[in-house]
């Protein structure tokens, strides 16, 4: 199987890489962390609490968004961002079924 082909991959294997993928930041963490104990937060409340540039939590939240963990939405002035609730319930699928793979304990004669 040639790595770089996603034509060998299951729809949910790429779902979940691209899930974890998002996650592989600390940062990303605390921003989903953040959003979901709100309905809806302001772009400018989340820079705050993490305490980074807006370039960088802006960098950090394009990712989660292109991930589909959160989306926004535009109400000028204002720009606001929430979990995507759906594929918050689809990631906690993956990675559950995913953690509960069987594996061969190897054990050392």
């Amino acid at each position: 199987m040639n790595p770089g082909d996603k034509r060998n991959y299951t729809q949910e294997d790429i779902k979940i890489a691209r899930f974890a993928k998002a996650l592989g930041h600390p940062a990303r963490i605390a921003i989903l962390r953040h959003l979901a104990s709100l309905d809806t937060c302001r772009f400018t409340d989340i820079s705050n609490e993490l305490n980074l540039a807006n370039s960088t939590v802006y960098q950090h939240l394009a990712e989660l968004k292109r991930a589909g963990l959160i989306q926004g939405c535009i109400d000028p002035p204002k720009l606001q961002y929430c979990i995507n609730y759906e594929n918050w319930k689809l990631l906690r699928k993956h990675f559950k079924d995913f953690a509960e793979i069987k594996i061969v304990k190897y054990e050392k004669s």
